[in-house]
């Protein structure tokens, strides 16, 4: 009975032991009063690092050299873990009479406080088979400064508390990208220096001084820190890409985004990209060995654009377009889908990509009445490989996804379905408080080809010249 019972309770212990090496640090700094940056440096506006100064007392343990191997297996879930601190450091232990050949070489384990208020704390029973007693614990003063916090942590500890603090912000190769909100202006200075301490590799922090309403869609920013140099270099889902910050619009949120639409795409694959940027849905695209054309209206995207496809070695698998996007559309996409269908197999998918959030929407009555029957009367309708359209759309207020999608039929000027149109309207990010962006996707059909936009109240007139095959849309604004 007796050994059947040991043999339980080595069971139990061993149990114990894996849970303690299962388990992460998962004590935060910023939760234990202690460890927190001292309080007067709340309000700071010019950075004083000096300020930061701060003695804080702190558990630890002390043992030779030769424990640590068994003893940090047991402590490792507590170890005190901050900037620039090494949690485990040696020390030298004058023994008893003070000699040189007294000295003892001994390591100093540092312990969070949060978890560690007393020697009781500690897995007592563990540590008291390495050798290891309350003898060897004590708690000890510590200097903490500037380099030992977070940039996350300094900030916290300098902005107005009532206030909403900075919640995130974006890096783009060396460059920060913020959008500061009006009650963070007066601290921009400090946040752009604290950022440039504190973040790797980071030499410029930039703030974006207006929204996005310019022809080109490229931020206008104010550099509030660092270098005066835009153009950066930066990878994206394994894609190198090289761009001017100040010049093109690139947003590293939608990295995600751009993934899943590169890997709805196979081989030999066709992709329209109508606002392609710099290329992050076209040289993956490209890279992949579909069939790209893309465009952009700004021409400091279609010079990168154009770097980006050479750089990645695809030239041979893009054509790449510096128009506006309603004329890329009407003609060039228009032309080479119809030689396709005339041409070309069906064994290949379709793909159109709209990623101009603000304004997407507004470009999707040029599908309508692409074609009229002359075009392709020899066609077999059932035959026709209809594209898959992915456009995108921002949506402001209460039950976002019912107004996107309302949004996107009235500038269709056609209600969507499953069914018919394989309609899919996808979550993509939240833009701002009541601001959300969605990609909506769905197939065009032959219907919506052939057949001119109309509204309730004026249709949109179509014409065609007899002499050749463009199309001339004449416009009526609905009421």
């Amino acid at each position: 009975m007796q050994l059947i019972k040991l043999i339980s309770q080595l069971r139990v212990q061993q149990h114990q032991l894996r849970q303690i090496f299962r388990q992460r640090h998962y004590f935060k700094n910023m939760e234990c009063p202690e460890l927190l940056p001292p309080a007067n440096v709340r309000g700071m506006r010019h950075l004083q690092r000096g300020e930061f100064k701060k003695n804080v007392q702190v558990p630890r343990l002390r043992i030779n050299e030769s424990q640590v191997d068994h003893v940090m297996p047991l402590v490792k879930k507590f170890l005190l873990k901050m900037e620039k601190l090494k949690p485990v450091r040696p020390v030298v232990v004058v023994l008893d009479g003070g000699s040189d050949e007294q000295k003892a070489q001994q390591k100093e384990i540092l312990l969070h406080p949060l978890p560690i208020t007393k020697w009781e704390s500690l897995p007592t029973e563990e540590l008291a088979k390495k050798d290891v007693t309350e003898l060897n614990f004590s708690f000890g003063e510590l200097e903490l400064g500037y380099d030992n916090w977070t940039a996350n942590e300094i900030l916290k500890s300098i902005l107005p508390l009532e206030e909403e603090g900075l919640t995130s912000y974006s890096r783009i190769g060396h460059i920060v990208h913020l959008n500061l909100r009006d009650h963070l202006i007066p601290f921009k200075s400090i946040i752009g220096q604290i950022l440039l301490d504190k973040l790797p590799n980071c030499r410029s922090v930039v703030n974006k001084a207006s929204t996005i309403d310019n022809t080109y869609r490229n931020f206008q920013m104010e550099l509030i820190c660092g270098q005066d140099d835009y153009k950066v270099e930066t990878k994206e889902n394994g894609i190198p890409f090289e761009f001017d910050f100040s010049q093109v619009y690139w947003n590293p949120r939608l990295s995600t985004e751009h993934e899943r639409i590169v890997k709805l795409l196979q081989a030999g694959d066709v992709l329209y990209d109508v606002f392609a940027g710099v290329g992050p849905f076209s040289v993956p695209a490209a890279k992949k060995r579909c069939q790209v054309m893309a465009n952009d209206l700004n021409p400091h995207s279609f010079q990168w654009l154009q770097h980006n496809a050479k750089r990645n070695k695809c030239l041979n698998n893009i054509q790449m377009f510096n128009k506006d996007g309603r004329e890329f559309i009407l003609k060039d996409l228009q032309r080479d889908l119809l030689e396709r269908w005339h041409n070309s197999d069906s064994k290949y998918s379709i793909h159109i990509t709209m990623n101009l959030p603000a304004m997407a929407v507004e470009f999707l009555d040029a599908f309508r009445a692409l074609y009229n029957d002359k075009d392709l009367h020899d066609l077999s309708e059932d035959l026709l490989n209809y594209p898959t359209v992915h456009v995108y759309a921002f949506a402001k207020g209460e039950n976002t996804k019912n107004l996107v999608k309302e949004l996107v039929e009235q500038n269709l000027g056609c209600p969507l379905n499953l069914e018919e149109h394989s309609l899919v309207i996808s979550f993509v990010r939240n833009v701002a408080p009541n601001k959300d962006m969605y990609r909506v996707t769905f197939k065009l059909t032959y219907h919506l080809l052939t057949t001119p936009k109309e509204t309730e109240s004026e249709p949109i007139v179509k014409k065609r010249k007899a002499d050749d095959n463009a199309v001339a849309l004449t416009k009526v604004k609905c009421i």
